[in-house]
């Protein structure tokens, strides 16, 4: 097994769990998951305030119980098909390094419980043009095929602009 091969396992083995629960949800076609021990609440969509020279996916921030949360798209950071927000649009608050923060996603589908044995290691891509980095697995539940992602990663990754020295 190679070392990127290894490293595609990590949720479940990382904790030593023989299983873990994914919160999964939709952008565009597709189909995610993400770490159920990443998420904090999941909120209807509301219009965040812009700031002023933010990268595009950087939606803006919004107040949460006087906390300001800033907002990411994930669509557009994922370079999936920009689609207008709708009433299934909700944002994941997400609790990463101690950190707040919400994603944008197109609609919450339901959390499910994966083995070992239903996740299996993201292909591995030469294009420089495909950033598999965030991609932990692959998992297929009956006729579903999930994409599992690290979202700590992806949220903590120095483009994203969120966190500095984490």
């Amino acid at each position: 097994m190679t070392a990127a091969a290894a490293s595609t396992a990590k949720p479940a083995a990382e904790a030593g769990r023989a299983s873990a629960e994914y919160l999964t949800f939709r952008l565009g076609a597709e189909e995610y998951g993400i770490d159920i021990l990443r998420v904090q609440e999941i909120r209807s969509y509301e219009a965040p305030t812009r700031i002023a020279n933010a990268p595009p996916h950087m939606l803006g921030v919004v107040n949460l119980r006087g906390v300001i949360v800033p907002v990411v798209d994930l669509r557009i950071k994922l370079g999936c098909e920009r689609v207008e927000y709708n009433g299934l649009t909700v944002v994941i608050v997400l609790n990463v390094k101690g950190r707040v923060v919400g994603a944008v996603v197109d609609s919450v589908s339901d959390v499910l419980e994966l083995s070992r044995e239903h996740i299996r290691p993201a292909p591995e891509m030469t294009s420089s043009t495909v950033d598999t980095a965030f991609i932990t697995g692959i998992a297929s539940v009956g006729e579903r095929m999930l994409i599992l992602m690290d979202i700590e990663a992806l949220m903590t990754a120095p483009d994203m602009g969120l966190m500095d020295g984490v």
